[in-house]
Protein backbone atom coordinates (compact mmCIF):
# COMPACT_ATOMS: atom_id res chain seq x y z
CA UNK A 1 0.00 0.00 0.00
CA UNK A 2 2.36 2.66 -1.18
CA UNK A 3 -0.23 5.25 -2.19
CA UNK A 4 -0.97 8.19 0.06
CA UNK A 5 -4.71 7.51 0.04
CA UNK A 6 -5.38 9.93 2.86
CA UNK A 7 -4.32 12.74 0.57
CA UNK A 8 -7.34 12.27 -1.64
CA UNK A 9 -9.87 15.07 -1.46
CA UNK A 10 -13.30 15.44 -2.95
CA UNK A 11 -14.38 12.50 -5.08
CA UNK A 12 -11.41 10.72 -6.60
CA UNK A 13 -10.65 7.15 -7.61
CA UNK A 14 -7.99 5.11 -5.86
CA UNK A 15 -6.64 2.27 -7.99
CA UNK A 16 -5.36 -0.20 -5.44
CA UNK A 17 -4.81 -3.11 -7.78
CA UNK A 18 -7.67 -4.91 -6.02
CA UNK A 19 -10.60 -2.56 -6.38
CA UNK A 20 -11.40 0.76 -7.97
CA UNK A 21 -13.01 2.63 -5.12
CA UNK A 22 -14.38 6.12 -5.07
CA UNK A 23 -13.24 7.75 -1.85
CA UNK A 24 -15.10 10.70 -0.41
CA UNK A 25 -13.10 12.24 2.42
CA UNK A 26 -14.83 15.15 4.08
CA UNK A 27 -11.75 16.41 5.88
CA UNK A 28 -8.25 14.94 5.73
CA UNK A 29 -7.39 16.25 9.20
CA UNK A 30 -8.94 13.11 10.64
CA UNK A 31 -6.30 11.05 8.93
CA UNK A 32 -3.12 13.08 8.63
CA UNK A 33 -2.80 16.18 10.81
CA UNK A 34 -2.61 14.52 14.23
CA UNK A 35 -1.03 11.07 14.57
CA UNK A 36 -2.67 10.74 18.01
CA UNK A 37 -6.23 11.06 16.66
CA UNK A 38 -7.89 7.66 16.75
CA UNK A 39 -9.62 6.23 13.68
CA UNK A 40 -12.68 4.27 14.71
CA UNK A 41 -15.16 2.47 12.46
CA UNK A 42 -18.59 1.38 13.62
CA UNK A 43 -19.96 -1.21 11.20
CA UNK A 44 -23.67 -1.98 11.49
CA UNK A 45 -25.23 -4.54 9.15
CA UNK A 46 -28.47 -3.48 7.48
CA UNK A 47 -31.61 -5.30 8.76
CA UNK A 48 -29.28 -8.23 9.39
CA UNK A 49 -31.61 -11.11 10.27
CA UNK A 50 -34.14 -10.18 7.59
CA UNK A 51 -31.39 -9.62 5.03
CA UNK A 52 -29.94 -13.08 5.70
CA UNK A 53 -33.37 -14.62 5.20
CA UNK A 54 -33.87 -12.76 1.92
CA UNK A 55 -30.41 -13.73 0.71
CA UNK A 56 -31.04 -17.41 1.47
CA UNK A 57 -34.55 -17.31 -0.02
CA UNK A 58 -34.68 -15.06 -3.10
CA UNK A 59 -38.48 -15.38 -3.19
CA UNK A 60 -38.53 -13.01 -0.20
CA UNK A 61 -36.72 -10.24 -2.06
CA UNK A 62 -38.71 -7.02 -2.18
CA UNK A 63 -41.30 -8.26 0.30
CA UNK A 64 -42.01 -6.99 3.84
CA UNK A 65 -40.17 -9.65 5.86
CA UNK A 66 -40.52 -9.98 9.62
CA UNK A 67 -38.22 -12.25 11.61
CA UNK A 68 -39.93 -13.34 14.81
CA UNK A 69 -42.87 -15.34 16.07
CA UNK A 70 -46.06 -15.99 14.13
CA UNK A 71 -48.78 -13.32 14.10
CA UNK A 72 -50.85 -15.53 16.39
CA UNK A 73 -48.02 -15.92 18.92
CA UNK A 74 -47.08 -13.67 21.81
CA UNK A 75 -43.60 -13.23 20.39
CA UNK A 76 -41.96 -10.02 19.32
CA UNK A 77 -40.27 -8.84 16.14
CA UNK A 78 -36.57 -9.70 16.11
CA UNK A 79 -35.90 -7.87 12.84
CA UNK A 80 -37.80 -6.30 9.97
CA UNK A 81 -36.77 -5.67 6.39
CA UNK A 82 -36.75 -2.11 5.13
CA UNK A 83 -39.91 -2.91 3.15
CA UNK A 84 -41.61 -3.85 6.43
CA UNK A 85 -40.29 -0.80 8.24
CA UNK A 86 -42.21 1.41 5.82
CA UNK A 87 -45.35 0.23 7.63
CA UNK A 88 -43.99 1.34 11.00
CA UNK A 89 -42.79 -2.10 12.07
CA UNK A 90 -39.83 -2.09 14.44
CA UNK A 91 -37.80 -4.55 16.51
CA UNK A 92 -39.34 -5.61 19.85
CA UNK A 93 -42.85 -4.83 18.59
CA UNK A 94 -45.41 -7.59 19.33
CA UNK A 95 -45.83 -9.75 16.23
CA UNK A 96 -49.61 -9.44 16.50
CA UNK A 97 -49.34 -5.67 16.17
CA UNK A 98 -46.87 -5.99 13.28
CA UNK A 99 -49.42 -8.15 11.47
CA UNK A 100 -52.13 -5.53 11.97
CA UNK A 101 -49.84 -2.89 10.51
CA UNK A 102 -48.92 -5.05 7.53
CA UNK A 103 -51.17 -8.10 6.93
CA UNK A 104 -49.20 -8.99 3.78
CA UNK A 105 -45.92 -9.29 5.67
CA UNK A 106 -44.03 -12.60 5.52
CA UNK A 107 -43.24 -13.90 9.01
CA UNK A 108 -40.08 -16.01 9.27
CA UNK A 109 -38.95 -17.96 12.32
CA UNK A 110 -35.46 -16.88 13.50
CA UNK A 111 -32.51 -19.14 12.57
CA UNK A 112 -29.88 -18.02 15.05
CA UNK A 113 -27.32 -20.63 14.07
CA UNK A 114 -27.43 -19.25 10.53
CA UNK A 115 -27.02 -15.66 11.75
CA UNK A 116 -24.05 -16.75 13.86
CA UNK A 117 -22.50 -18.42 10.83
CA UNK A 118 -22.78 -15.29 8.70
CA UNK A 119 -21.57 -13.12 11.59
CA UNK A 120 -18.43 -15.25 11.84
CA UNK A 121 -17.79 -14.66 8.15
CA UNK A 122 -18.07 -10.92 8.70
CA UNK A 123 -15.70 -11.01 11.66
CA UNK A 124 -13.14 -12.91 9.60
CA UNK A 125 -13.25 -10.00 7.16
CA UNK A 126 -12.74 -7.56 10.05
CA UNK A 127 -9.64 -9.46 11.13
CA UNK A 128 -8.05 -8.97 7.73
CA UNK A 129 -7.76 -5.29 8.62
CA UNK A 130 -7.44 -5.16 12.43
CA UNK A 131 -7.46 -7.32 15.54
CA UNK A 132 -8.92 -4.53 17.67
CA UNK A 133 -12.59 -5.44 17.35
CA UNK A 134 -15.31 -4.87 19.93
CA UNK A 135 -18.53 -6.72 19.05
CA UNK A 136 -21.79 -5.24 20.27
CA UNK A 137 -23.99 -7.99 18.85
CA UNK A 138 -24.05 -10.37 15.91
CA UNK A 139 -24.51 -7.53 13.45
CA UNK A 140 -22.44 -4.62 14.71
CA UNK A 141 -18.97 -3.89 16.02
CA UNK A 142 -16.43 -1.16 16.59
CA UNK A 143 -13.05 -1.46 14.88
CA UNK A 144 -9.95 0.57 15.72
CA UNK A 145 -8.02 1.02 12.46
CA UNK A 146 -5.64 3.74 13.67
CA UNK A 147 -2.93 1.18 13.00
CA UNK A 148 -4.15 -1.57 10.69
CA UNK A 149 -2.86 -4.67 8.95
CA UNK A 150 -2.72 -3.06 5.50
CA UNK A 151 -0.87 0.09 6.66
CA UNK A 152 -3.53 2.37 5.21
CA UNK A 153 -3.77 5.85 6.79
CA UNK A 154 -7.36 6.41 5.60
CA UNK A 155 -10.09 4.98 7.82
CA UNK A 156 -12.61 5.87 5.11
CA UNK A 157 -10.79 3.76 2.57
CA UNK A 158 -10.58 0.84 5.00
CA UNK A 159 -14.31 1.10 5.72
CA UNK A 160 -15.12 1.17 2.00
CA UNK A 161 -13.04 -1.92 1.44
CA UNK A 162 -14.58 -3.79 4.38
CA UNK A 163 -18.07 -3.00 3.08
CA UNK A 164 -17.13 -4.25 -0.38
CA UNK A 165 -15.58 -7.45 1.02
CA UNK A 166 -18.72 -8.15 3.05
CA UNK A 167 -20.92 -7.64 0.00
CA UNK A 168 -18.75 -9.89 -2.17
CA UNK A 169 -18.52 -12.69 0.38
CA UNK A 170 -22.00 -12.65 1.93
CA UNK A 171 -24.19 -10.71 -0.48
CA UNK A 172 -25.20 -8.40 2.39
CA UNK A 173 -24.77 -4.68 2.97
CA UNK A 174 -23.67 -2.81 6.05
CA UNK A 175 -23.39 0.84 7.01
CA UNK A 176 -20.20 2.35 8.36
CA UNK A 177 -19.64 5.32 10.63
CA UNK A 178 -16.14 6.73 10.93
CA UNK A 179 -14.84 9.13 13.56
CA UNK A 180 -12.27 9.70 16.26
CA UNK A 181 -14.22 8.05 19.10
CA UNK A 182 -16.78 5.30 19.65
CA UNK A 183 -19.78 7.52 20.33
CA UNK A 184 -19.42 9.56 17.16
CA UNK A 185 -18.64 6.51 15.01
CA UNK A 186 -21.81 4.80 16.21
CA UNK A 187 -23.93 7.89 15.60
CA UNK A 188 -22.38 8.26 12.14
CA UNK A 189 -23.21 4.70 11.08
CA UNK A 190 -26.92 5.48 11.28
CA UNK A 191 -26.76 8.60 9.10
CA UNK A 192 -26.81 7.01 5.64
CA UNK A 193 -28.57 3.67 6.11
CA UNK A 194 -28.87 1.36 4.31
CA UNK A 195 -25.50 0.65 2.68
CA UNK A 196 -24.16 3.98 3.90
CA UNK A 197 -20.90 5.56 4.93
CA UNK A 198 -20.60 8.75 6.96
CA UNK A 199 -17.59 10.53 8.44
CA UNK A 200 -17.50 12.85 11.45
CA UNK A 201 -14.15 14.60 11.77
CA UNK A 202 -12.66 16.71 14.57
CA UNK A 203 -13.33 19.77 12.45
CA UNK A 204 -17.01 19.12 11.70
CA UNK A 205 -18.08 17.30 14.87
CA UNK A 206 -19.19 20.44 16.74
CA UNK A 207 -21.52 21.51 13.92
CA UNK A 208 -22.88 17.99 13.60
CA UNK A 209 -23.60 17.66 17.32
CA UNK A 210 -25.26 21.07 17.50
CA UNK A 211 -27.95 20.03 15.01
CA UNK A 212 -28.33 16.43 16.21
CA UNK A 213 -31.54 15.31 17.90
CA UNK A 214 -30.63 14.48 21.50
CA UNK A 215 -32.84 11.38 21.38
CA UNK A 216 -30.12 9.80 19.22
CA UNK A 217 -27.65 9.84 22.11
CA UNK A 218 -27.07 6.26 23.35
CA UNK A 219 -28.72 5.86 26.73
CA UNK A 220 -31.43 8.43 26.07
CA UNK A 221 -34.62 6.37 26.09
CA UNK A 222 -38.25 7.43 26.08
CA UNK A 223 -38.30 8.52 29.74
CA UNK A 224 -35.08 10.54 29.56
CA UNK A 225 -36.06 12.07 26.23
CA UNK A 226 -39.43 13.15 27.65
CA UNK A 227 -37.65 14.79 30.57
CA UNK A 228 -35.22 16.55 28.22
CA UNK A 229 -38.14 17.83 26.16
CA UNK A 230 -39.83 19.13 29.29
CA UNK A 231 -36.67 21.16 29.91
CA UNK A 232 -36.77 22.55 26.38
CA UNK A 233 -33.94 20.33 25.13
CA UNK A 234 -34.47 18.62 21.79
CA UNK A 235 -31.39 19.57 19.78
CA UNK A 236 -27.71 19.29 20.58
CA UNK A 237 -27.12 23.04 20.84
CA UNK A 238 -29.82 23.27 23.52
CA UNK A 239 -28.11 20.54 25.55
CA UNK A 240 -24.71 22.14 24.97
CA UNK A 241 -25.90 25.40 26.51
CA UNK A 242 -26.78 23.78 29.84
CA UNK A 243 -24.12 23.91 32.61
CA UNK A 244 -22.90 20.60 33.96
CA UNK A 245 -24.34 21.30 37.43
CA UNK A 246 -27.75 21.91 35.87
CA UNK A 247 -27.67 18.56 34.09
CA UNK A 248 -26.45 16.75 37.20
CA UNK A 249 -29.26 18.27 39.24
CA UNK A 250 -31.83 16.92 36.80
CA UNK A 251 -30.22 13.64 35.72
CA UNK A 252 -27.71 12.71 38.43
CA UNK A 253 -24.57 10.97 37.17
CA UNK A 254 -26.15 10.70 33.73
CA UNK A 255 -26.00 14.48 33.58
CA UNK A 256 -22.20 14.34 33.55
CA UNK A 257 -22.38 11.86 30.68
CA UNK A 258 -24.70 14.17 28.72
CA UNK A 259 -22.43 17.14 29.35
CA UNK A 260 -19.40 15.24 28.05
CA UNK A 261 -20.99 13.43 25.13
CA UNK A 262 -22.60 16.50 23.54
CA UNK A 263 -19.08 17.95 23.39
CA UNK A 264 -17.89 14.87 21.53
CA UNK A 265 -15.85 13.65 24.51
CA UNK A 266 -15.55 9.85 24.67
CA UNK A 267 -12.22 8.36 25.73
CA UNK A 268 -13.36 4.73 25.83
CA UNK A 269 -11.00 2.46 23.93
CA UNK A 270 -12.14 -0.11 21.40
CA UNK A 271 -11.48 -3.20 23.47
CA UNK A 272 -11.41 -6.86 22.51
CA UNK A 273 -11.71 -7.60 26.21
CA UNK A 274 -14.72 -6.85 28.35
CA UNK A 275 -15.79 -7.67 31.86
CA UNK A 276 -18.84 -9.86 31.89
CA UNK A 277 -21.58 -7.72 33.42
CA UNK A 278 -24.43 -10.17 33.76
CA UNK A 279 -25.83 -13.51 32.70
CA UNK A 280 -29.55 -13.93 32.23
CA UNK A 281 -32.51 -15.86 30.88
CA UNK A 282 -36.13 -14.89 30.22
CA UNK A 283 -39.29 -16.14 28.60
CA UNK A 284 -42.48 -14.65 27.18
CA UNK A 285 -45.46 -16.85 28.02
CA UNK A 286 -48.13 -18.02 25.60
CA UNK A 287 -50.73 -16.59 27.95
CA UNK A 288 -50.72 -14.13 30.85
CA UNK A 289 -50.53 -15.62 34.34
CA UNK A 290 -51.70 -14.44 37.71
CA UNK A 291 -49.45 -15.30 40.63
CA UNK A 292 -50.04 -18.96 41.32
CA UNK A 293 -48.97 -22.46 40.39
CA UNK A 294 -48.34 -21.79 36.69
CA UNK A 295 -46.24 -18.69 37.29
CA UNK A 296 -44.25 -20.41 40.04
CA UNK A 297 -43.57 -23.35 37.70
CA UNK A 298 -42.33 -20.98 35.00
CA UNK A 299 -40.02 -19.34 37.53
CA UNK A 300 -38.69 -22.76 38.57
CA UNK A 301 -37.86 -23.51 34.95
CA UNK A 302 -36.04 -20.20 34.54
CA UNK A 303 -34.10 -20.70 37.77
CA UNK A 304 -33.02 -24.15 36.63
CA UNK A 305 -31.97 -22.81 33.24
CA UNK A 306 -30.01 -19.96 34.78
CA UNK A 307 -28.21 -22.31 37.17
CA UNK A 308 -27.21 -24.55 34.24
CA UNK A 309 -25.81 -21.58 32.34
CA UNK A 310 -23.85 -20.47 35.39
CA UNK A 311 -22.30 -23.92 35.74
CA UNK A 312 -21.49 -23.97 32.04
CA UNK A 313 -19.72 -20.60 32.33
CA UNK A 314 -18.22 -21.48 35.73
CA UNK A 315 -19.79 -18.26 37.06
CA UNK A 316 -20.03 -17.29 40.71
CA UNK A 317 -22.31 -14.33 41.34
CA UNK A 318 -23.56 -12.35 44.33
CA UNK A 319 -26.53 -10.46 42.83
CA UNK A 320 -29.79 -11.94 41.54
CA UNK A 321 -32.13 -9.89 39.38
CA UNK A 322 -35.81 -10.47 38.61
CA UNK A 323 -37.53 -8.96 35.58
CA UNK A 324 -41.32 -8.88 35.34
CA UNK A 325 -43.35 -7.63 32.38
CA UNK A 326 -47.09 -7.37 32.98
CA UNK A 327 -49.95 -7.87 30.53
CA UNK A 328 -50.05 -4.12 29.83
CA UNK A 329 -46.29 -4.19 28.95
CA UNK A 330 -45.37 -2.31 32.12
CA UNK A 331 -42.00 -3.69 33.15
CA UNK A 332 -40.14 -3.65 36.47
CA UNK A 333 -36.87 -5.11 37.75
CA UNK A 334 -35.84 -6.02 41.28
CA UNK A 335 -32.54 -7.31 42.62
CA UNK A 336 -30.98 -8.61 45.80
CA UNK A 337 -27.27 -8.87 46.65
CA UNK A 338 -25.68 -11.29 49.09
CA UNK A 339 -23.40 -9.59 51.59
CA UNK A 340 -21.44 -12.80 52.02
CA UNK A 341 -21.02 -15.92 49.94
CA UNK A 342 -22.20 -16.61 46.42
CA UNK A 343 -25.47 -17.71 44.84
CA UNK A 344 -26.04 -21.46 44.54
CA UNK A 345 -28.94 -23.30 42.92
CA UNK A 346 -31.05 -23.41 46.06
CA UNK A 347 -30.43 -19.74 46.88
CA UNK A 348 -31.32 -18.63 43.35
CA UNK A 349 -34.64 -20.46 43.52
CA UNK A 350 -35.44 -19.25 47.05
CA UNK A 351 -34.63 -15.59 46.37
CA UNK A 352 -36.36 -15.59 42.98
CA UNK A 353 -39.62 -16.85 44.52
CA UNK A 354 -39.30 -14.38 47.38
CA UNK A 355 -38.94 -11.42 44.99
CA UNK A 356 -41.71 -12.64 42.69
CA UNK A 357 -44.10 -12.90 45.63
CA UNK A 358 -43.21 -9.39 46.75
CA UNK A 359 -43.83 -7.97 43.28
CA UNK A 360 -47.02 -9.83 42.38
CA UNK A 361 -48.71 -9.93 45.79
CA UNK A 362 -47.56 -6.79 47.59
CA UNK A 363 -46.61 -4.28 44.89
CA UNK A 364 -48.85 -5.23 41.95
CA UNK A 365 -51.59 -7.53 43.25
CA UNK A 366 -53.99 -8.91 40.68
CA UNK A 367 -51.89 -8.02 37.64
CA UNK A 368 -51.26 -10.72 35.07
CA UNK A 369 -47.68 -11.44 34.05
CA UNK A 370 -46.58 -11.71 30.43
CA UNK A 371 -42.83 -12.29 30.85
CA UNK A 372 -40.38 -13.34 33.54
CA UNK A 373 -36.62 -13.04 33.50
CA UNK A 374 -33.79 -13.90 35.88
CA UNK A 375 -30.21 -12.66 35.79
CA UNK A 376 -27.07 -12.77 37.90
CA UNK A 377 -24.35 -10.15 38.18
CA UNK A 378 -21.67 -8.85 40.55
CA UNK A 379 -19.44 -11.81 39.78
CA UNK A 380 -16.97 -13.09 42.34
CA UNK A 381 -14.49 -13.87 39.58
CA UNK A 382 -14.48 -10.40 38.03
CA UNK A 383 -11.68 -10.79 35.55
CA UNK A 384 -11.45 -9.66 32.00
CA UNK A 385 -12.50 -12.21 29.46
CA UNK A 386 -11.88 -12.50 25.78
CA UNK A 387 -14.93 -11.18 23.97
CA UNK A 388 -14.56 -13.68 21.18
CA UNK A 389 -17.45 -14.00 18.79
CA UNK A 390 -18.56 -17.21 20.47
CA UNK A 391 -18.85 -15.52 23.86
CA UNK A 392 -20.65 -12.55 22.35
CA UNK A 393 -23.18 -14.94 20.88
CA UNK A 394 -24.30 -16.24 24.26
CA UNK A 395 -27.33 -13.96 24.32
CA UNK A 396 -28.46 -15.33 20.98
CA UNK A 397 -28.01 -18.93 22.11
CA UNK A 398 -30.33 -18.00 24.96
CA UNK A 399 -32.94 -16.52 22.64
CA UNK A 400 -32.91 -19.66 20.55
CA UNK A 401 -33.25 -21.90 23.61
CA UNK A 402 -36.15 -19.90 25.03
CA UNK A 403 -37.87 -19.12 21.73
CA UNK A 404 -39.83 -15.99 20.98
CA UNK A 405 -43.03 -17.05 22.69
Amino acid sequence: MGENLAGLTGSQTADTGLYNLTILILDTSLYMSDPLVRKIIHLDMDAFYASVEMKDNPDLQGKPVIVGGSPQSRGVVSAASYEARKFGIRSAMPCSRAYRLCPKAVFVKPRFHRYQEVSRQIHEIFRVYTDIIEPLSLDEAWLDVTINHIDCPSATWVAQRIKKDILNETGLTGSAGISYNKFLAKIASDERKPDGLFVITPDNSADFLREMDVKKIPGVGKVTNSKLQSLGIEKGFQLFEKPEDYLKNHFGKFGHYLYQIIRGIDHRPVSSYRERKSLGIENTFKEDYLYGTELKSELDRLAEGLSKRMRKKDSRARTLGLKVKFHDFHQITRSITLQQGILDDAMISKLAHKKLAEVTEAEYPGKRVRLLGLSVSNFADEEKEDVSLNRQLDMFDLLEIMGSG
